[in-house]
């Protein structure tokens, strides 16, 4: 099937970092070791690598799962440290076993890409899967990746259409969703795992270009070149309900 750009790389996510900053202080840490996260969280967006190591590697290593997965972020990167992808693994590895769904995400990639450890695709999906039951979307990607592909599981077409629409359906709310939309398309042109459908495909194709992955809009104009205007008009009619019902009238 045709390819879009995906997903087999570690997620750097300070989006994620901040958002969770206010969890974090109210339930994760006590109010001093809030306030070095805090501290912490400050001195990496201005580039102060010392004083984030400073301030993070003490709760990483009394066994909070975030500053662990935000441990092994900057030994991947780099940051203030020997870029490390062993050690990347170990503090990726600790926040994972708690549950820490970005560290389980991050794992798998490690071991999908054999970056720290050997190359392993049964336990790259084992860690996707635990990434992707928590709903995180870059997860559920590349799980349906793991699936239509065949590697560390047996090759199942419906099973990846089920990952893929679950990211799908996040709409925006999350990295990775317009790569998702467009992949769906593409199981619905070429009807791998669904029914063959070019009136779903170019609806995916299109929501994942208006959320925009600029691949995406090429593989609508393909399909719109074989449809007929009223299939093409039912289609965009299709994404604009979809889209308008936050993703939950999505051409069924």
């Amino acid at each position: 099937m045709p390819s879009v750009i995906g997903l087999n790389s570690v997620r750097i996510d300070m989006t994620r970092i901040t958002a969770i900053l206010a969890t974090i202080l109210s339930l994760a840490f006590t109010p001093v070791a809030a306030q070095d996260f805090s501290k912490g969280l400050a001195a990496y967006q201005a580039g102060d690598y010392a004083t984030t190591l400073q301030e993070w590697i003490p709760s990483a290593e009394a066994g909070d799962a975030v500053a662990q997965y935000n441990l092994g972020i900057m030994y991947y990167n780099g940051k203030g440290v020997p870029q490390d992808y062993a050690e990347a693994v170990k503090w990726y590895r600790l926040s994972a076993e708690q549950g820490d769904a970005g560290a389980q995400y991050n794992l798998g990639v490690m071991y999908d890409n054999g970056e720290g450890v050997l190359q392993d695709y049964a336990e790259a999906v084992k860690w996707y899967r635990l990434s992707a039951e928590q709903g995180d979307a870059d997860a559920q990607l590349n799980l349906g990746f793991m699936y239509e592909k065949g590697k560390g599981v047996l090759q199942d077409y419906a099973e990846a259409v089920k990952w893929f629409r679950l990211a799908a359906e996040k709409g925006t709310a999350e990295h990775g969703t317009e790569q998702a939309q467009a992949i769906l398309g593409l199981m619905y042109q070429d009807g791998m795992g669904v029914l063959q459908d070019n009136v779903k495909a170019h609806m995916w194709t299109n929501i994942a270009s208006a959320n925009g992955l600029k691949e995406a809009g090429g593989m609508r104009d393909k399909l719109a070149a074989k449809m007929t205007a009223s299939d093409i008009s039912k289609a965009q009619a299709m994404a604009r309900e979809c889209m308008a019902s936050d993703y939950k009238k999505c051409g069924y």
